[in-house]
């Protein structure tokens, strides 16, 4: 078996809280293979949320260590951290949060940019995840003039832009209508699955779960 794109082991996060200690995490260990999407489960506010946000190295405050492609990213100076999620992962979270002033096409070009990619290179691919999408006649729209779950199929594209080896979704349907984040979920399933990136999708829904290679569930701090 190769090695996983993300392990966890042992981590943990505490808050204070009108001077009680509340233990979100207490231990989790948790390792996703490459290509591999599994269902974080849990009820809201069972640190769902809390777990992605280390996974995603997007605060400190965390216990244990976190490894992403073999890099202990706990390790790391916050310039290394940010490096390791520019090159490694992509992000979609419940609402879409979309550039409100540029276009679809725009919105997933920009990070590729930013990462060093030729403007036409970007273009290209930019058109591309879209088209997959089902957007192909959206590009030069803002997020103003696109529905619900064209935006989050937008914001599904931009987190694909730049080939991430692990995609995290925080409830990246929960903001649709039943119909429309099973449309929504359907495609971003398939566009992981065929850019052969791993993920990890927090979501409540037992039936969306279902749909990814693996399920574990977020259980007073650990998985179960």
């Amino acid at each position: 078996m190769s090695d996983p794109v993300v392990k966890l082991s042992g981590l943990t996060r505490s808050f204070e809280q009108g001077g009680v200690r509340i233990d979100v995490l207490r231990g989790v260990n948790l390792a996703i293979q490459p290509g591999e999407i599994v269902a974080l489960l849990g009820p809201s506010g069972s640190g769902k949320s809390t777990m992605l946000q280390a996974v995603g190295l997007l605060e400190g405050g965390f216990g244990g260590t976190i490894e992403i492609d073999g890099t202990d990213a706990s390790a790391l100076p916050s310039d290394g951290r940010t490096e390791l999620r520019r090159t490694h992962m992509g992000f979609v979270y419940q609402f879409h949060h979309l550039l409100p002033d540029f276009n679809a096409e725009e919105n997933v070009i920009l990070p590729q940019l930013v990462r060093g990619v030729d403007r036409g290179e970007a273009e290209e691919r930019a058109r591309e995840l879209l088209s997959s999408l089902g957007l192909s006649g959206r590009l030069n729209h803002r997020p103003s003039q696109l529905s619900g779950g064209e935006q989050q199929r937008v914001a599904v594209a931009r987190a694909l832009a730049n080939s991430p080896q692990l995609v995290l979704a925080d409830e990246p349907t929960g903001n649709l209508d039943e119909a429309t984040a099973d449309k929504v979920l359907d495609q971003f399933l398939a566009l992981v699955r065929g850019e052969g990136s791993a993920a990890l999708v927090a979501t409540h829904n037992e039936r969306l779960a279902s749909q990814m290679d693996r399920v574990v569930r977020l259980h007073e701090g650990t998985l179960d």
